[in-house]
C-alpha cells in the first residue's frame, strides 16, 4: 500500500502545494539494433510508443533517456531531435529507457484547476441542496480522495486503492496546514505554501498513514 501524492488547491482553483510522495518505478531500459522494432510518434511535446509492446515497454510509454542521458521532451540531452536521432543507423546500437511520462509543473496546475471545476459540477448535479462536491474518484490503480474545508481549500490525496485511513489523513493534513501554514506570519492566504515545517510534518503524517492506517487519538 502507498500514498502517491498530495495536492492543495485554493478556493479559486489554483494549485498552492503539491508533493510527490511515492512514484512506482515502471521504467524499462533496453538496447536496440537498427531498425527499431517499435513504432514511435511525437505526442504532446514528447516521443511515445504508438505500436508494439515488448519486455515491459507499453503503448503510451515515453522515451525518457537515450544512452543514459535524460531526454527533454522531444529532444536528446544535446539538443537533437529524438525522432531524427533514432532514424539514423549510425547511432545504433542504442540504449533507450521507456516509462510513464512525469507530469510537468504546468500539467499539475492544469489538472488541479480541472478537478476544481469537476468538484463544483458534482455539487451542482446533486438532486439535494447543499451537497458536497466529488469526495472520491476511483480507478483500478489509485483512488483520489478530496476534503474541502469551510473556507473552500481542497486537500487531495492520491493513494493505492487498498490504503486505509485516508479520511483521517486528510483531516490530519488540514491540521498541519492550520498549524504550520496559517500560523506562519510570512504566509499569505491563497498563495503557494513554502514552509519547511509544513513539509516536514506532512511527510511524517504520510509515513504514519502508510504504516499504521487510521490515526489514533493524539497523533
Amino acid at each position: 500500500m502507498a500514498i502517491f501524492s498530495v495536492y492543495v488547491v485554493n478556493k479559486a482553483g489554483g494549485l498552492i502545494y503539491q508533493l510527490d510522495h511515492y512514484a512506482p518505478r515502471a521504467d524499462t531500459e533496453k538496447t536496440f539494433s537498427f531498425p527499431l522494432d517499435l513504432v514511435l510518434r511525437p505526442h504532446d511535446e514528447r516521443v511515445v510508443v504508438a505500436f508494439g509492446q515488448r519486455d515491459g515497454i507499453r503503448v503510451g510509454h515515453a522515451v525518457l533517456a537515450i544512452n543514459g542521458a535524460e531526454v527533454n521532451g522531444r529532444f536528446t540531452a544535446d539538443g537533437k531531435d529524438v525522432m531524427e536521432f533514432l532514424s539514423n543507423p549510425a547511432n545504433y546500437p542504442v540504449s533507450i529507457r521507456f516509462g510513464r511520462h512525469r507530469l510537468s509543473s504546468n500539467e499539475k496546475l492544469m489538472l488541479a484547476s480541472m478537478f476544481h471545476s469537476l468538484f463544483a459540477i458534482g455539487s451542482q448535479l446533486s438532486p439535494e441542496v447543499g451537497s458536497s462536491g466529488i469526495e472520491m474518484l476511483e480507478t483500478d490503480t489509485f483512488k483520489l480522495h478530496c476534503f474541502q474545508t469551510l473556507t473552500g481549500i481542497k486537500f487531495m490525496v492520491l493513494a493505492d486503492p487498498r490504503q486505509a485511513g485516508i479520511d483521517a489523513l486528510l483531516r490530519k493534513i488540514y491540521e498541519i496546514y492550520s498549524d504550520f501554514a496559517l500560523k506562519n506570519p510570512f504566509y499569505s492566504l491563497e498563495m503557494p505554501i513554502r514552509c519547511e515545517l509544513f513539509d516536514q510534518n506532512l511527510k511524517l503524517a504520510l509515513e504514519v498513514a502508510e504504516k499504521a492506517g487510521p490515526f489514533g487519538p493524539g497523533s
